[in-house]
């Protein structure tokens, strides 16, 4: 028999080659796929979460101050003549604590006393004059511009008078600038100058703690300034007696930190101390937690995904992780308090959880409880 093909009878067409190579091709890409690796196992380590631990209480040490201090200063400067109190004397209100010598006050005075007579001798002779010249004019002997003259002359010397009373009533005043007085009753705690002296005005010559209330002064770290609020209560002992105690509010928190220290000053106004709480005296403070602290994981369980924060949680029976959405109540760089996203018994990943993705497989390296 003869082997060959017909007249008539059609070449396979380019177009079927195409489509057989496209189907072999295709046949071998889903082969491909079927055998692609599953994605690896990752090692993590792990901790279980807790029930939240009670926010422990707070406690500093302080002194006690004065609610209120004054700095007694002249109003001018001169020459310290006496000092007549010194620290720890109490004083009434406007009890004399000081004098400058008045010298040259005085002597300012007595020219202003001798100026203020001589313009009221002027003032008495323009008076005369003017009466005279308003007589003089009525019987039409004198003329209408000397009775204006007497008339400003009368004006000038009336104005020289009140000049010199104003300078009168400075003068006296600079001599009363030379005694200085407490304008409350107090406890000098501070002296700032000594007798024979020569001060310049506003220098501290005596400082004065009044006696209208006490301040425990506390100097205390950033990190807990931040649970401190206006009016929180606080309770205050005496350092060495614990059976002294008074009880105050933060009244004043300051607003920077001490450029040294870096410490905030806090200042809690104590409610009818016991008069054992005398100034200077070393106390310490506490304040009570109210409720229990957030949950507490390892800052480096947090991660970030598009602008929002989580942690990747493990399924304990599948061993597989997903991605927890949290709310951070506060964190640093060791650890962070969650208010919400996580239960107690939760498995969280703390170490590794740059390489995970949603559902992906793990190895637990450890699950120490926290």
């Amino acid at each position: 028999m003869r082997l060959g093909m017909r007249r008539g009878d059609a070449l396979p067409g380019a177009g079927s080659l195409l489509a057989m190579a496209a189907v072999a091709l295709a046949v071998a890409s889903c082969n491909s796929e079927d055998k692609a690796p599953p994605p690896p196992v990752r090692p993590v380590r792990t901790v279980t979460v807790e029930p939240p631990r009670q926010a422990p209480d707070l406690s500093f040490t302080g002194h006690v101050e004065a609610q209120n201090q004054a700095a007694l200063a002249f109003r001018i400067g001169g020459r310290l003549a006496e000092r007549l109190v010194g620290v720890g004397a109490n004083v009434r209100e406007g009890e004399v604590v000081a004098r400058l010598d008045p010298e040259n006050e005085l002597n300012d005075l007595r020219s202003t006393q001798a100026a203020l007579a001589a313009a009221e001798g002027d003032l008495r002779k323009a008076e005369n004059q003017f009466q005279r010249q308003s007589h003089l004019l009525e019987r039409h002997i004198t003329t209408q511009a000397d009775f204006d003259a007497a008339r400003q002359g009368l004006t000038a010397a009336r104005a020289q008078v009140e000049a010199a009373q104003a300078r009168v009533r400075s003068a006296e005043d600079l001599v009363g600038f030379t005694t200085l007085k407490a304008d409350a009753p107090g406890v000098v705690t501070r002296v700032g100058a000594e007798p024979a002296e020569v001060v310049a005005a506003g220098r501290m010559i005596v400082q004065l703690a009044r006696r209208d209330g006490r301040d425990a002064v506390f100097e205390i770290p950033a990190d807990l300034v931040r649970r401190l609020v206006p009016g929180m209560p606080v309770r205050v002992a005496l350092s060495g007696d614990a059976g002294t105690e008074a009880t105050g509010r933060v009244r004043e928190i300051a607003p920077q930190a001490d450029p040294v220290t870096r410490t905030f000053r806090i200042r809690v106004g104590l409610t009818d101390p016991a008069p054992s709480f005398r100034l200077g005296a070393a106390v310490s403070g506490a304040v009570r937690a109210e409720g229990a602290g957030g949950i507490a994981i390892p800052a480096t369980a947090l991660t970030q995904q598009d602008q929002k924060v989580g942690a990747w949680v493990v399924d304990p029976k599948t061993l597989t992780v997903s991605l927890r959405r949290l709310e951070v109540a506060s964190a640093d760089p060791a650890a962070a308090s969650i208010s919400k996203g996580l239960q107690v018994g939760d498995i969280v990943v703390t170490a590794g959880a740059g390489l995970l993705r949603e559902g992906q497989k793990v190895r637990l390296i450890g699950a120490e409880p926290r």
